[in-house]
C-alpha cells in the first residue's frame, strides 16, 4: 500500500475513533450490535494483536521473522477495499455466460423519494430489486410481443459519487431473454428507452404504494406521477460495456462495490470537519466538499444495510447482489 494510502486510511480510521461514541448516541438507529461490529473490526484492521497473525521466517537462516496482521474483511473498511472488489468480481464472473450478449442498466430513484427509501429501508430496498426484475421482464415481454424471461444479475447501490444516499440498481441483463411458451431465446436489437422510463416508473411507485399504506405516501405517488410525466431515468449503457463476460464483472465492479468514499478522496481532518472530493455527475468536473464530522460518518455508515430478516440480523448484512440467469435454463434445454 502506497504511503499517501496509509495517511488517508488512518485518517478514515481517526474520525470513527474519535467520534463514532457520540454519533451513536445521536443517532440511535445506529446503535444495533451488527454496527458496531463492522466499525470495530474496521478498528482493528492493521492490528495484529486484535486481528491475529501470519508470521514469516527465512527459510535458509530462520532469521528475519515478520507479521503481517489478518484483514478485517470489514465493508466499513477502506483498507479492504481492493480485495472485497477482487472477490465480489470472481463471484459474478461464475454468473456469467461466454458467448451471451449482455446490457448494463442503471434504474434510479427520484431525489423526492431517497428520503422515503431511507425511512423505511426495511419494507422497500429488497422489494426494489425484485421491482427492477419484473420491470424489465415486462419491458422485453412488451417490446417483442412475447412472454419474455430475462437473465439478470441485480446489484443494489445506495451512494452516489459524492458519498450521500441515493438508492439505486445496476443490473446486468441479457440482451433478450427466454419465450415461455416456445422456449426458445428471443434476442432483442432494438428497445424503446421511453417506454422503460414509464415502466419502471410505474414498478417502483405501485410498489411503494402496496408496501407503505399511508395517505402521506399515497399522496407523494401521485406527485411522483404528475412531476414526472415522462417517467424515471432508466440508463442503458451502449458501447462501453466489454464484449468478454471476464471483463464485464471488473468494468461493472467500479460502479457497485466501490466504497462511497475512498482512500485518495480524503483531503483532511481537522478533528471538527473533514474535506473529501469526487468527480460531478452534473458538472463531470472535480468538486470538493467540507462535511461536519457527524454528517461525514452518516453518509458512510448508512450504506451498511443489516440483514432486513430479523433472525440473521446480527450475522449477516443484506444481500446486495442477486441472480436470475434465464440462460442457464436456456442452456440446459438446448443440450
Amino acid at each position: 500500500m502506497k504511503a499517501e494510502e496509509v495517511k488517508g486510511w488512518n485518517v478514515f480510521k481517526q474520525i470513527f475513533a474519535d467520534h463514532w461514541e457520540g454519533f451513536k448516541n445521536r443517532y440511535p438507529r445506529y446503535s444495533e450490535g451488527y454496527y458496531k461490529e463492522q466499525v470495530e473490526r474496521m478498528l482493528s484492521c492493521g492490528n495484529p494483536e486484535e486481528m491475529g497473525y501470519i508470521g514469516y521466517l527465512c527459510m535458509s537462516c530462520g532469521q528475519g521473522s515478520r507479521v503481517v496482521s489478518m484483514s478485517c474483511k470489514s465493508s466499513m473498511c477502506l483498507r479492504c477495499g481492493k480485495e472485497y472488489v477482487d472477490e465480489w468480481v470472481s463471484q459474478v464472473s461464475k454468473m456469467l455466460h461466454e458467448g451471451v450478449i449482455y446490457r448494463h442498466i442503471v434504474l434510479t430513484i427520484p431525489e423526492k423519494l431517497r428520503k422515503t427509501f431511507y425511512n423505511h429501508t426495511e419494507e422497500l430496498l429488497g422489494k426494489l430489486m425484485s421491482s427492477g426484475v419484473k420491470c424489465l421482464d415486462d419491458f422485453f415481454s412488451r417490446v417483442s410481443r412475447k412472454e419474455i424471461q430475462g437473465g439478470y444479475i441485480v446489484v443494489l447501490q445506495t451512494h452516489g459519487r459524492s458519498g450521500q444516499y441515493n438508492p439505486h440498481l445496476h443490473i446486468i441483463a441479457t440482451s433478450g431473454g427466454m419465450d415461455k411458451n416456445s422456449r426458445e431465446w428471443e434476442h432483442m436489437e432494438y428497445l424503446p428507452y421511453p417506454m422503460l422510463h414509464k415502466k419502471w416508473q410505474w414498478y417502483l411507485l405501485e410498489m411503494i404504494r402496496e408496501r407503505i399504506d399511508t395517505e402521506e405516501i399515497e399522496q407523494l405517488v401521485d406527485r411522483c406521477y404528475r412531476s414526472y410525466p415522462k417517467g424515471f431515468v432508466a440508463n442503458v449503457q451502449k458501447g462501453e460495456v466489454p464484449g468478454r463476460y471476464e471483463s464485464l464483472a471488473r468494468y461493472l465492479a467500479r460502479y457497485v462495490v466501490s466504497p462511497p468514499i475512498s482512500i485518495r478522496r480524503i483531503n483532511g481532518y481537522d478533528g471538527k470537519t473533514v474535506r473529501y472530493h469526487y468527480r460531478s455527475h452534473k458538472t463531470e468536473s472535480v468538486e470538493e466538499e467540507q462535511v461536519d464530522v457527524y454528517p461525514f460518518i452518516g453518509r458512510m455508515i448508512q450504506h451498511i444495510l443489516p440483514c432486513l430478516c430479523d433472525a440473521r440480523r446480527q450475522a449477516k448484512g443484506f444481500k446486495r447482489i442477486r441472480s436470475l440467469m434465464g440462460y442457464k435454463r436456456q442452456r440446459r434445454l438446448n443440450r
